[in-house]
């Protein structure tokens, strides 16, 4: 039986999804939320059961509270300045019953099929075998639960024990890394953390981080300031000081970041890893306070990429050769939407063309949120994007042409693939600032057009 009922439909109950429901319930719109799992938090959720979100059990915010939260709920002052995943995940269960909308989140229920009518509305059918129709659809499924390996794939036949860091949650889980010679493979947040942690003398035997990239390494804190302290948040527009500020600190951003770092951790090649050949800010920086010290105690051992396997025999791009027992891929993850059929929505080198990140050009009733690799928190950018969005659905805010959204988005992508390094990881990046105040001009730009 098929149903029409709640005139949207969001997918995932993640920051991302939550920030949307509560946007939509504060303007009166009729939604239903589907979340996969028993609760909210996505990637927030320690042993999350919707088996697509993965937070280790160690795991600390790298951006600070006072900047991760969401603009009109703030974080206790009980938090720490980088609280654990699970003060994160009590605090948007928090903001959920705060705002009061948790009866429009439906659990345990994932969609499984999203289908285009003629008269673009939305047929869904969800895990519960139910099929309803919705006047449109808000993606906020996430871009961090699709793992991605090498590809392509390293030569010869490994025979060890291998997983990818997405499924990583400690040293004896799922794989018992006790005792072990390991190999984590990537130079991001999540290789170093678990590089970090597995390579403590009472854990492993011998740990080895191969690089594929070379990566700036920035710590959390410049002396006793949290690293992101000088940024205003994202939800704050800038008054003509800060503006002038943060154009100036624009064009000198590179040598100001540069030697911040250098005084506070060195350069990378100054403890032991590869020379970055990017300026700092054309890439997204890896955040870690402990990585010098590991190094430097010998606990961390650094290797170049993996060329060959043979067996447990790894021969790394340098020629050297180990014996190792688990290998954890910390290589990343695909952008994907299993609901759609890929004659429908097929990604295209890791990046979809949307108009201010939000907006299909193509489909009106098709919305994506939290679809972006910020440099600060994901949340108050997709409070932000879903405050745009909200206007849209409320029509106070209209769009552009379609011709100029494609216009406007091919601009972005090209001007993004000119400064950043060519990298499916930089595929959706934005700088936090200028893309909130981007919003905010276009929603007054918006509202001229109706």
């Amino acid at each position: 039986m098929i149903e029409k009922n709640q005139s949207i439909c969001i997918i995932g109950a993640g920051s991302t999804g939550i920030a949307a429901c509560k946007n939509f319930h504060q303007a009166g719109l009729d939604f239903i939320c589907y979340e996969a799992s028993d609760q909210i938090g996505g990637n927030w959720v320690y042993k999350n059961k919707n088996q697509m979100s993965s937070a280790y059990k160690s795991l600390h915010i790298n951006t600070s509270r006072e900047k991760m939260e969401y603009s009109d709920f703030p974080m206790p002052d009980s938090f720490p300045d980088f609280p654990h995943h699970s003060d994160i995940a009590k605090y948007f269960n928090d903001y959920v019953d705060h705002f009061g909308f948790r009866d429009k989140i439906k659990f345990n229920t994932s969609v499984v099929s999203a289908i285009l009518l003629e008269d673009e509305s939305w047929q869904i059918s969800t895990s519960d075998g139910v099929t309803n129709i919705y006047d449109n659809l808000v993606v906020a499924n996430g871009h961090h639960w699709d793992p991605r390996y090498p590809n392509p794939d390293f030569k010869g036949k490994y025979s060890g024990e291998t997983m990818h860091s997405h499924h990583y949650l400690e040293p004896h889980d799922p794989v018992d890394c006790v005792g072990k010679n390991i190999v984590i493979v990537g130079a991001g947040n999540s290789a170093m953390d678990i590089a970090c942690e597995l390579s403590r003398k009472n854990t492993a035997n011998k740990v080895f981080l191969a690089v594929r990239s070379p990566v700036w390494i920035t710590p959390k804190y410049f002396g006793s300031t949290p690293l992101d302290s000088f940024q205003r948040h994202p939800s704050i527009k800038a008054n003509i000081f800060q503006k002038a500020f943060e154009k100036i600190f624009g064009f000198l951003a590179d040598f100001i970041l540069t030697r911040r770092v250098i005084k506070y951790i060195g350069r990378p090649e100054d403890i032991g890893l590869p020379k970055p050949s990017h300026k700092f800010t054309q890439a997204h920086p890896t955040i870690s306070s402990e990585i010098q010290l590991r190094i430097g105690s010998g606990d961390l051992i650094i290797k170049p990429n993996i060329d060959n396997f043979n067996n447990k025999t790894v021969t790394f791009d340098d020629g050297s050769k180990e014996e190792i027992d688990v290998i954890i891929y910390a290589t990343g993850y695909k952008i994907s939407f299993p609901f759609f059929s890929d004659s429908f929505l097929k990604v295209k080198n890791n990046d979809i063309a949307l108009y201010k990140r939000i907006f299909h050009p193509q489909y009106s009733s098709l919305f994506f949120l939290g679809l972006v690799q910020p440099l600060c928190a994901m949340m108050p950018i997709a409070d932000e994007q879903s405050k745009l969005l909200t206007s849209y659905l409320k029509n106070t805010y209209k769009l552009p042409s379609q011709e100029v959204m494609k216009q406007d988005a091919e601009s972005i992508h090209n001007e993004m693939k000119d400064y950043y390094v060519d990298s499916p990881r930089h595929t959706i990046q934005i700088n936090c600032l200028t893309y909130t105040d981007d919003l905010r001009d276009e929603l007054k730009l918006g509202s001229r057009r109706l």
